[in-house]
This record gives structure tokens, C-alpha cells and sequence, in this order.
């Protein structure tokens, strides 16, 4: 199972990257902006690939669209995940737009392969992955609106799609020629950006940075560049079957958020503050702990 291990990582990457993106985006920076740039460094990725060790191929006819597809819902789903970042706190809204995304996977996989051939010991690892996952995004007064609420969920439905469309990919090429043409894609998308008067004031106009969160900004995109590495990798390893089960282990992201916040608020509450009451502890320790039964049940 190298695949557990690597989305293990891929989760744990995914978290600094989280951490990373609310600290720059309480910041100057703008959803449009950093999704933008984003984009732009993804393609930077490419030139750290030994290009000529990869049996680069040239893709055709379906696979093509497939590629596009899944470049245009990611970068889609990067601008409303950075949205809802700016708008809310992260240890409520990553979790949240998380909960519902096996749940999205399964009904996308019943619709584009027809079936799920589970196990009973798989399907009751995805559920008490799932169930950890969901408490440990419950909060005490979650206080959702109306926006909030269709934002989490479109947000998550957009990763979902992503799944499946990377997945589809693979189907077809191998890793490394499947995500180079997914980022150069991606690449492409956040260009059309440029074609926003508005945005491009922005970025003439230049909200300028900090050196600080300047470097900060590095940092996250190296930990999301090697996250979306990992879990593109995972993606490619598992049977379709296992994407929900794959995407049910994201309860490990929040529990790497949790333990992350927690120490960048005791340490350092100018830069990120954040309520740890005893009951989020004791919250945050069960839902750790049903998170683990649900990784040993699917690895015995």
C-alpha cells in the first residue's frame, strides 16, 4: 500500500500549505491574485522534473479533454477555496468543505463507472474515516450562513470533480506525462486572469508585500507543490474504488491543522489566533483517536 504512504504526506503537506494560506491571506493578498500566482508557480514544478527520465508523450483525442477539464475545475476550486479562506476561519472551513467531499466522490464514481467494489472491512474504514473526519470539523457555534454554506459545499463538489477527472487522466498516461500536461494546462487558466482590467490593475497597482510574508507565500506554495504532487501520485496508484476511501483519510489534514494551529496560536496569537477551549481539545483528541481505528481497520 505505497499509496497510503504517500497520501499520508500528501495530507500532511496539504495542512502547512492550509496554515500558510490563512496567515498571507489575512494579509493583502486577494483570492484572485494568489490563485493567479499559484498557477504561475505550478508551472515552475515542471523544471524541477528530470524531463529526461519521463517518457513524455504527446496525449490524444479524449484524454485531451480530460486534461482540460481537470485543469479549469482546479483552478476553479483553488479561487473558491482561497475565497472562503479570506472569509473564514481555517480550522472550520477546511474541515467542513472536507467532510462532504468522499461523500461527492462516491455519488461521481456511481455516475462515471457505475459501481463501487467495496470489501466490508473497506466500507467500514471509509465510514469511521468519514465520521472522524466530519466531528473534528463540528465547532461549538459554527455560526454557517447561507454563503458560507454554498461556498463549502461548491467547493468541495469542485475537488471532487478534480478526483475524478485526475483519475481519468491516469487512466490514460502515466504519472509523471499526466501531471505535467494537468499544470501546464492550469498554467494556462490563470492567464486568462490577465484579461480583467480590474486585475491587472491590481497587480500594476502592486499591494505591496513583506518581506515576511513574502517568504511565507514560498513556503506554502513548496508545501501545496509538493502536496498536489503526492496526492496526484496517490490518485494514480489506487483502483477507482479506492478514491473515496483515499479522500476519507483527509481527517488526517485536520488533525495536522489542529495540532498546527494550536501551536501557532500559544506561540505566536499576532500572527494567527484561534479559541482552544477545553472541549475543542477534547473534540479535536476523540476525533483523532476515531481517525486512527479507521486507518487500522484498513491496514490489517
Amino acid at each position: 500500500m505505497l499509496w497510503l504512504l504517500t497520501i499520508t504526506l500528501s495530507y500532511l503537506f496539504f495542512a502547512f500549505s492550509s496554515l500558510g494560506d490563512k496567515i498571507v491571506l489575512s494579509g493583502p493578498a486577494k483570492p484572485k491574485s494568489y490563485t493567479f500566482f499559484v498557477g504561475i508557480f505550478s508551472i515552475l514544478v515542471i523544471f524541477l522534473i528530470p524531463l529526461p527520465f519521463v517518457n513524455f508523450v504527446i496525449p490524444s483525442g479524449i484524454v485531451w479533454g480530460w486534461i482540460i477539464l481537470e485543469a479549469f475545475i482546479y483552478v476553479v476550486g483553488l479561487y473558491a477555496l482561497f475565497y472562503s479562506l479570506e472569509n473564514f476561519e481555517v480550522s472550520k472551513i477546511i474541515p467542513t468543505i472536507g467532510a462532504t467531499q468522499p461523500i461527492f466522490i462516491v455519488i461521481l464514481s456511481f455516475i462515471f463507472w457505475g459501481s463501487l467494489s467495496l470489501s466490508g472491512k473497506e466500507l467500514l474504514a471509509f465510514v469511521v474515516l468519514l465520521l472522524g473526519s466530519v466531528f473534528i470539523s463540528i465547532d461549538k457555534n459554527p455560526k454557517i450562513t447561507r454563503k458560507s454554506l454554498e461556498i463549502g459545499l461548491l467547493t468541495s463538489l469542485f475537488f471532487s470533480l478534480d478526483f475524478i477527472f485526475t483519475k481519468f487522466v491516469f487512466n490514460y498516461l502515466s504519472f509523471w506525462p499526466g501531471f505535467i500536461w494537468m499544470r501546464i494546462f492550469s498554467f494556462i487558466f490563470v492567464l486568462f486572469f490577465l484579461l480583467d482590467r480590474g486585475f491587472r490593475k491590481e497587480m500594476a497597482g502592486g499591494n505591496k508585500t513583506s518581506k515576511k510574508t513574502g517568504v511565507l507565500f514560498i513556503f506554502t506554495q513548496a508545501a501545496g507543490g509538493a502536496a498536489n504532487i503526492l496526492q496526484s501520485l496517490s490518485i494514480s496508484l489506487v483502483p477507482f474504488t479506492y478514491l473515496a476511501i483515499m479522500n476519507s483519510m483527509k481527517g488526517l489534514q485536520y488533525v495536522f491543522l489542529f495540532i498546527m494551529v494550536a501551536f501557532v496560536s500559544c506561540l505566536m496569537p499576532n500572527v494567527l489566533k484561534e479559541e482552544m477551549s477545553k472541549k475543542i481539545v477534547l473534540q479535536k483528541i476523540i476525533s483523532i483517536i476515531v481517525i486512527g481505528i479507521g486507518l487500522v481497520i484498513l491496514v490489517i
